[in-house]
C-alpha cells in the first residue's frame, strides 16, 4: 500500500500534447501518403496495374496488421508501460527484448511461407483475376511480402517509443517509407509502362520498409541501455504479453478476414474497383488515423500507467475516455459530413491529374461517401478498445470484432453485388455498397464496446446535445462549401479544393464557438498561440 500511494498522488498525465504530437506524426506521414497515391494515380490510373498493385500490397500486409502496431499497443505497451511507472527498468528492457526476437522469427517464417505460398493466395484473396493481371499479383506479392516483415519490427519500434512518450518519431517513420515509393516513382514513371513500373514501384516499398525502421533504430537502442533480444519466456511480464498477445491477433485476423473479403468482392465487380477502393480508403484513414489514432496512442500509455483500487482505476479511465471522446468526435463529425458532401472536391484536388480522370474522381467520390456512414464509430471504438487493452481485457474486444466482421461480409456480400442490379446501377458501384456496410457493422461494434464497458467502470460517452451541436455546425459548413462549388463550377482540382474548403472550415469553427463548444476554443486558442 505505501508503494501505490505516491502514484495515486501524481497529478494526472497530460495527454493533449501527446494527442498533437501523434496527430502531427501521422499528418505528416499521411500527406506524404497522400502525395504516394497522387503519383500512383498519374502514373497506373485505374487500370489493370493499378489493380494489381494495390491487391498484391493488401496481401502481404496482413503479416503488418496482425503482428504490428495495432497487436503491440494492445499487448506489449500495457505491460512495458507499466514497468516504466513502477521503475522496473531493466524488467522492462528485458520484455522489449524477449518481443523483438519472438517477432523477429515469427514474422521471418511468416514471410518465407508467404513467398513460397503466393499462387494459392490469389487464388483466395482475388479469384476475379486472371492472365496477365494474375501473374502481375503474384509478382508483386513477393517483392512485399518481405517489407510487410521488417514493418512489423519497425511497429516494435513504435511500441517502445511510445511508452516512453516519444510520439513523433515513431509516426513520421513512414514518411520514408513513402518517399522511397515517390523517388522510385519519379525515377521511372516517365518512360516505363505501367506492369513495369508497378513492379519498380514494388521495389521501392521494399527499400522504403527498411528506411522507416533505420529512422527510429538509433533512438529506440538509446531508450534500451541494457537491451539484449533472447527467445527466453521464463519472465511473467513476457508470458502476459504472449497471452494477452494472442486475442488480439486472433482479433486482428478476424478484422484482416472482413478486409479480404472487401478484396475478394471488390476482385469481382469491374475493372477498377479494387483501386477505387484503395484510393477511397486513403482518403477515409487520414480522420482515423489523425483523430481516433492519435487520442489512442496517447491514451493508452496514460491509461495503462493507472494506479489504484478498481474503484479509483474507473473513475480514472472514465475521465480520460470523455475527454477523448469529445476531443475524437470534435474532428471526426465534420470531416464524415465532407466526405459525404466534398467527396469529389478531396478527391479531385488530390488524385485527379494524368490518368486519373473525372470520372474516376467521382467513381472515388462514391465510394468515400459509403464510408462516412461508420466514420465517427469507428474513431470512437478505437478509444473504447484501448481502455479495454489498458485493462488487461483482450477479449472484449475480439467478441466484438468477429461480430463487426460476420456484419460486414454479409452485408457487404448484399450491397455489393445485389443491390447494385436491383437498383439498376452499374456494378461497380458495388464498391460504395461496400463502405457503406461497413459503416453500419462498425455501429454495432462501438455500440456493444461502450456497453459492455459501461457496466464495468459506470457511464461513459459523448452527450447527445454536445454531438447535435457538431451536426449542425458541420451541416452548414457544408452547405457554404456547397455554394462556393457551385458558384465556381468546373475548375481546376486544386483551386476548387481551396476555395470550398476554406469556407467550410471558417464556417464550423466559427458556429462551435458560438454555440459554446469548449473544443473549439481550445483549437482556435492553440492555433493563435502557436501563430
Amino acid at each position: 500500500m505505501a508503494v501505490a500511494d505516491p502514484a495515486r498522488r501524481r497529478p494526472p498525465e497530460r495527454t493533449g500534447r501527446a494527442a498533437v504530437l501523434v496527430a502531427a506524426g501521422i499528418l505528416l506521414s499521411r500527406i506524404f501518403g497522400l502525395i504516394r497515391q497522387r503519383f500512383l494515380g498519374h502514373y497506373l490510373g485505374l487500370g489493370d496495374a493499378a489493380d494489381a498493385f494495390n491487391a498484391a500490397f493488401k496481401i502481404p500486409n496482413v503479416l503488418q496488421n496482425l503482428f504490428g502496431e495495432g497487436v503491440l499497443s494492445a499487448s506489449f505497451i500495457p505491460v512495458y508501460a507499466r514497468l516504466l511507472a513502477e521503475g522496473e527498468e531493466e524488467e522492462a528492457e528485458r520484455v522489449a527484448g524477449a518481443v523483438a526476437a519472438l517477432l523477429a522469427v515469427t514474422t521471418a517464417i511468416i514471410v518465407l511461407v508467404g513467398v513460397l505460398g503466393t499462387p494459392w493466395l490469389i487464388a483466395v484473396i482475388a479469384p476475379g483475376f486472371a492472365g496477365a493481371k494474375r501473374e502481375l499479383t503474384i509478382q508483386l506479392v513477393r517483392i512485399f511480402f518481405p517489407g510487410a516483415g521488417v514493418l512489423v519490427l519497425s511497429a516494435w519500434c513504435l511500441g517502445v517509443l511510445n511508452s516512453h512518450r516519444r510520439f513523433f518519431i515513431s509516426y513520421t517513420a513512414p514518411v520514408a517509407w513513402n518517399l522511397a515509393i515517390i523517388g522510385t516513382l519519379i525515377a521511372f514513371g516517365g518512360h516505363t509502362a505501367a506492369a513495369p513500373l508497378a513492379v519498380a514501384a514494388a521495389w521501392g516499398s521494399l527499400a522504403g520498409s527498411a528506411l522507416q525502421m533505420l529512422v527510429q533504430l538509433p533512438t529506440v537502442m538509446t531508450l534500451l541501455r541494457r537491451f539484449r533480444p533472447s527467445l527466453g519466456v521464463a519472465s511473467a511480464n513476457v508470458r502476459t504479453v504472449i497471452r494477452t498477445f494472442g486475442p488480439v491477433f486472433v482479433g486482428r485476423g478476424v478484422v484482416q478476414i472482413s478486409a479480404y473479403v472487401d478484396v475478394v468482392l471488390a476482385s469481382l465487380l469491374p475493372t477498377g474497383a479494387v483501386a477505387g477502393l484503395t484510393y477511397a480508403q486513403t482518403l477515409y484513414v487520414l480522420p482515423v488515423s489523425l483523430f481516433g489514432m492519435s487520442v489512442s496512442a496517447a491514451e493508452l500509455p496514460a491509461m495503462s500507467s493507472a494506479l489504484g483500487d478498481e474503484a479509483e482505476v474507473g473513475e480514472f479511465l472514465r475521465a480520460r475516455l470523455d475527454a477523448g471522446l469529445r476531443r475524437i468526435a470534435f474532428l471526426v463529425v465534420p470531416s464524415a459530413v465532407a466526405f459525404l458532401a466534398l467527396g469529389d472536391v478531396l478527391a479531385g484536388a488530390l488524385f485527379q491529374t494524368g490518368r486519373f480522370t473525372r470520372a474516376d474522381t467521382v467513381y472515388v467520390w462514391g465510394i468515400l461517401a459509403g464510408s462516412a456512414v461508420g466514420l465517427l464509430a469507428s474513431t470512437l471504438g478505437r478509444l473504447y478498445s484501448s481502455a479495454y487493452y489498458a485493462l488487461r481485457d483482450t477479449k472484449t474486444p475480439l467478441r466484438y470484432a468477429v461480430v463487426r466482421v460476420v456484419l460486414t461480409t454479409a452485408l457487404g456480400a448484399l450491397a455489393a453485388l445485389l443491390l447494385p442490379p436491383l437498383l439498376s446501377l452499374d456494378l461497380k458501384w458495388g464498391a460504395a455498397g461496400l463502405t457503406a456496410s461497413a459503416g453500419v457493422a462498425a455501429w454495432v461494434e462501438f455500440s456493444l464496446l461502450r456497453r459492455t464497458l459501461n457496466r464495468r467502470i459506470g457511464h461513459t460517452g459523448v452527450p447527445a446535445a454536445f454531438l447535435a451541436k457538431l451536426w449542425l455546425a458541420a451541416l452548414a459548413a457544408a452547405a457554404a462549401a456547397w455554394g462556393v462549388k457551385l458558384l465556381l463550377g468546373v475548375a481546376h482540382p486544386i483551386v476548387l479544393a481551396a476555395a470550398a474548403i476554406a469556407p467550410f472550415g471558417v464556417v464550423y469553427f466559427g458556429l462551435t464557438t458560438l454555440l459554446a463548444v469548449p473544443e473549439s476554443r481550445t483549437v482556435l486558442a492553440a492555433i493563435i498561440r502557436r501563430r
